[in-house]
């Protein structure tokens, strides 16, 4: 049996090609592309058209769970509780040992999921106003939370011992819901990197983590007859520097024919499997991208399976990261915690969540979460700018959500009962909005996280339209009375007011229009703490 370090030694003698110059051409054999009219190539997807069931939508909601809720500590503990210092370091070492003997993978039979009940959940989410939901297939931890055909690190096999994917997927079903899968696992490559380290201090000082380990090494252990190299991916020569996210840099080092092969085949298994209808990469435009045509295959493959399922017409979405002009004309562009400044021409995606993107228990004790009323402020803004929020609701490592999460999705429920169809099935009006946040540039940095810098509030104002009404939303509940500007006799409306209604309220809306704006009475009641939303009905189609 080789062991890694001869697996290292065999990748040292082969030169490492700069990305830029290596091309990984996948082999589809064992998972073949749907035929159609899409080609695995920028150009061949160019003619992508986003679905109008999504752009109706508004708002998904998204169960980021796998193995990494088992510490309940936050995001990206797989790497971080090998990084000598860390936070997760010294949580790892008090609650299970010393990254040596215990490592990550240590944690999988602690994963149970014993209380989960995904029917409950995506009910509630459903009835607090969900158009879609998600399901985390995979993440930068490799580990499969489905029936996985090609990673035998999956749920079936360990820990929970049950189909994740499967049952979410059964259960969005159950209550007429659009599902949807985010994969991560690309980095995975790297992403264990740290785990090939060792304390540079103290009385483990040079002792190595368990990111050496083989096959051999689970002789006696729970995970006897698994790789652990299939889960940690560490048969490679290190990087130079890992935490680089861009595979075209000379600090990564190029994933190679069997991984590139592995990604793909997973991910296209996971397609045939349980059909989602958005498939969302956590990838800068898509898996491996630009060092393999894997992302542009799997792209193709889901849309042409779409096309033939559903008459001719594409009803899937697959959303990437840090996309180009070019690369937007072939799927949907998600901002990760953050918001463009202007309305975009094609239909996008914010991704966000109420804590941290696994569960941290710290964020419910501290509480720490984002509220109700940031949640609906951001949701009214990146509507108005003619995206989608796709918002993460942690779920604990036994499958439920805390007290402090249940109230808020209830609360962001309780908001869209009343204001729901300002929402659903709206477009962009001519301006996204007006007032303080207005006037303030928040460029956008890499995948998005630009969220909460520029603070909204009841004087700013956000549009979108349907038919020939023009919705008015307030973030806040006013204090005084209200000009509108742009519905100004001289301003952007070309249409003629001839009703305003407060949505939620039986209160007879009392306004004019001036020359320097649409005026509004305050009213005496206001319908919700949060947000209110004017609807003002005009004498033609805007």
């Amino acid at each position: 049996m080789k062991t890694l370090s001869t697996f290292l030694l065999l990748a040292l003698a082969v030169p490492v090609c700069h990305a830029q110059q290596f091309k990984v051409e996948v082999n589809t054999s064992s998972e073949p592309i749907h035929s159609g009219k899409f080609q695995p190539t920028v150009k061949g997807l160019s003619d992508y058209k986003c679905p109008q069931w999504f752009e109706d939508a508004k708002l998904g909601f998204w169960a980021h769970w796998g193995v990494q809720c088992a510490p309940e500590h936050g995001d990206w503990y797989a790497r971080q509780m090998y990084e000598e210092g860390n936070g997760d370091y010294r949580n790892q070492i008090e609650v299970m040992g010393h990254p040596s003997v215990m490592g990550f993978k240590e944690w999988i039979p602690r994963w149970k999921a014993e209380h989960w009940n995904p029917d409950s959940l995506v009910a509630l989410y459903k009835r607090c106003g969900a158009k879609y939901f998600m399901a985390m297939a995979n993440h930068h931890d490799n580990f499969d939370n489905y029936d996985s055909k090609y990673q035998p690190w999956n749920s079936v096999n360990m820990g929970p011992k049950t189909d994740i994917i499967g049952r979410w997927a059964a259960a969005a079903k159950r209550y007429g819901l659009p599902f949807g899968v985010s994969v991560h696992l690309a980095h995975a490559w790297t992403f264990y990197e740290t785990s090939r380290g060792s304390d540079k201090k103290g009385p483990l000082k040079g002792v190595r983590y368990d990111g050496w380990q083989t096959k051999a090494d689970g002789k006696g252990t729970w995970w006897e007859g698994y790789d652990i190299q299939d889960l940690y991916e560490q048969r490679h020569p290190l990087s130079r520097n890992n935490r680089k996210w861009d595979w075209e840099t000379d600090y990564v080092t190029t994933p190679d024919q069997a991984y590139c092969d592995r990604v793909y085949n997973r991910t296209i298994d996971l397609i045939n499997k349980y059909d989602p209808q958005v498939i969302y990469f956590d990838d800068t435009y898509v898996p491996l991208w630009p060092v393999s045509d894997c992302g542009l295959k799997i792209l193709a493959h889901l849309y042409n399976k779409s096309m033939s399922e559903h008459n001719g017409h594409l009803e899937a979405v697959a959303t990437g990261k840090v996309l180009t002009e070019e690369q937007k004309q072939t799927e949907v562009w998600d901002v990760e915690r953050g918001v463009p400044d202007d309305i975009q021409p094609q239909h996008w995606q914010t991704c966000t969540c109420i804590g941290s993107w696994h569960y941290d228990k710290w964020r419910y004790y501290d509480n720490t979460y984002k509220t109700p009323n940031q949640v609906i402020d951001m949701l009214i803004d990146i509507v108005s700018k003619n995206g989608n929020l796709l918002l993460n609701i942690p779920v604990k490592s036994d499958g439920t959500i805390d007290p402090t999460e249940r109230s808020i999705v209830e609360e962001i429920g309780h908001w869209m009962q009343i204001n729901g169809e300002s929402i659903y099935g709206t477009r962009p009006w001519v301006i996204y909005g007006e007032g303080p946040s207005t006037e303030k540039k928040n460029a956008i940095k890499a995948q998005g996280f630009n969220e909460g810098n520029v603070k909204l509030g009841a004087t700013d104002v956000r549009f979108n339209k349907k038919g020939n009404v023009l919705y008015v939303s307030l973030l806040g509940v006013p204090q005084s009375d209200i000009v509108v500007k742009a519905l100004g006799k001289k301003g952007k409306l070309q249409a003629k007011p001839k009703k305003v209604e407060l949505l939620g309220s039986n209160e007879k809306v009392s306004w004019y229009q001036a020359a320097d704006g649409l005026h509004i009475t305050q009213p005496k009641q206001s319908p919700c703490t949060e947000a209110i939303v004017f609807k003002v009905t005009t004498n033609r189609a805007l």
